[in-house]
Formats: structure tokens, C-alpha cells, sequence
């Protein structure tokens, strides 16, 4: 059994690909970011005049892309509580690590979920962080 899921409450994705796929007892959630459900605006990111990326708020962006996956794993029928593996993507570790690290702790606390972390040298938008979220949802 497979099924493409969908969630009207996380931004639309920026390509050809679904939110996500439940496949028997597991949700494969696709690359996750920050940007807002309906405008696709980034949050904490600030531009100069001319439109180009100054700085951003990795915590900002962090929590909406903790926003984002919770709505997704809900429209599967999944929860937080069963995320299971989670690959991050951080554009610079040196400075977003610590500032994700402590927000992970504080939101996957009770999670346990095996976690993997890469720098990458840019994501498709101009985000800082991205998760990929394998959820299981049997007994």
C-alpha cells in the first residue's frame, strides 16, 4: 500500500514531488523547509534593497520548518511522537549548529529519533535548513 499525502497547512513544494509518501507503516516525508504555508515567505530572512539575501534567523527558520513537518505528519496520519530518522541540512554548521542543536533538544526531547546533520553548500530557496523525515506509524 502506498499513498501520496499531501498537506494544505505546509507550503506547496518547489518541485514535482508530494509532501510526502506513506508506504505501509512508514511516512517518507520529502525535503522539508522554513518557507510559510500559503505565501511562501521565509522567515527571519532579511534583504537589502535590491532584493538580495543580508542575513537570516536560523532559529526563526528552524521552527517553521519544525511547523511544516508537524503539519505534513498530521495529514498522514502520523505524529511528532513517530519520527524515527531525521537528515538536517544546514547551509553554514559553524554558525546555525549550536542554534539548531538547542532547539532540537528542546523539541525532539521525548522523540528520540536517529538524526543525521550535513552542510550543504545551498538548498533550492534561499533557506538555511532543511529536514528529510522518515515517520513510523505501526502498532
Amino acid at each position: 500500500m502506498s499513498q501520496i499525502v499531501e498537506s494544505p497547512n505546509a507550503p506547496r513544494p518547489v518541485g514535482a514531488y508530494p509532501h510526502a509518501r506513506r508506504v505501509g507503516d512508514f511516512v517518507f516525508l520529502s525535503g522539508v523547509g522554513p518557507r510559510l504555508p500559503g505565501n511562501g515567505e521565509i522567515p527571519g530572512n532579511r534583504y537589502d534593497e535590491f532584493g538580495n539575501l543580508v542575513d537570516y534567523d536560523i532559529a526563526a527558520q528552524t521552527l517553521s520548518v519544525f511547523r511544516n513537518v508537524r503539519a505534513i505528519l498530521e495529514a498522514a496520519g502520523a505524529r511528532w511522537e513517530n519520527i524515527v530518522d531525521v537528515t538536517v541540512f544546514l547551509t553554514n554548521m559553524q554558525r546555525d549548529f549550536p542554534i539548531f542543536n538547542e532547539l532540537w533538544r528542546e523539541h525532539f526531547a521525548d522523540v528520540n529519533a536517529c538524526r543525521t546533520t550535513i552542510e550543504v553548500g545551498s538548498l533550492p530557496t534561499p533557506i538555511a535548513v532543511e529536514l528529510k523525515v522518515i515517520a513510523y506509524v505501526g502498532a
